[in-house]
């Protein structure tokens, strides 16, 4: 898939506590390190754990003009609700990443289901590295960032004693979409 070159609009969307803001955080930083202008904006429900939490991540080639996403390009959605919720806002061509275990619904967009928790387990003996598992898949899906800008936004962003694990976590991703492991690749119609 080839996203727009002026403009990238990208959602992060989950529930608290499957580090939905620090893949935004991590996503943005790897913009800006390719020289990207960026801005990360973040939204999550009152709960800690459990409630709602999106990462709005708008790059571009010029100075951001408005700081929210319109209409996604991509959607990575790591739970259910996020898919149900968010999928309506992504551009007809847009890209929407989730999880094996989410159920998907009727839709035109373009859909790619990896098991993220499971390769992030794998990967790390992590579950919650899923969110690090799907940046690595967008990035070599969509070309959004240069994988070494991620690289090195992974290193900086991960919690201290963390970056070891969420390199493989990763790399699992990466390796998910280049080595055709793929779980299902859909486009679907009404």
């Amino acid at each position: 898939m080839r996203l727009p070159d002026e403009r990238v609009e990208v959602r992060l969307a989950g529930t608290g506590g499957q580090g939905v803001i620090l893949a935004g955080m991590i996503l943005a930083e790897a913009a800006m390190l390719d020289g990207r202008a960026v801005v990360q904006v973040q939204n999550y429900g009152p709960e800690a754990r459990g409630g709602a939490s999106v990462a709005d991540v708008v790059i571009s080639t010029h100075e951001v003009d408005y700081p929210q996403v319109l209409q996604a390009d991509v959607l990575i959605a790591l739970s259910q609700e996020a898919l149900h919720k968010f999928a309506a806002g992504v551009r007809e061509d847009g890209l929407i990443l989730t999880d094996e275990e989410v159920d998907l619904m009727q839709d035109d967009r373009r859909v790619v289901r990896l098991p993220l928790t499971r390769l992030a387990f794998a990967a790390s003996g992590r579950a919650i590295a899923a969110n690090i598992v799907a940046l690595g898949a967008v990035t070599a899906l969509t070309g959004l960032v240069s994988r070494p800008a991620l690289e090195t936004a992974v290193k900086r962003r991960a919690p201290r004693g963390t970056e070891a694990v969420n390199m493989k976590a990763l790399e699992a991703g990466f390796a998910a979409v280049e080595t055709d492991k793929i779980a299902t690749q859909t486009t679907l119609s009404r």
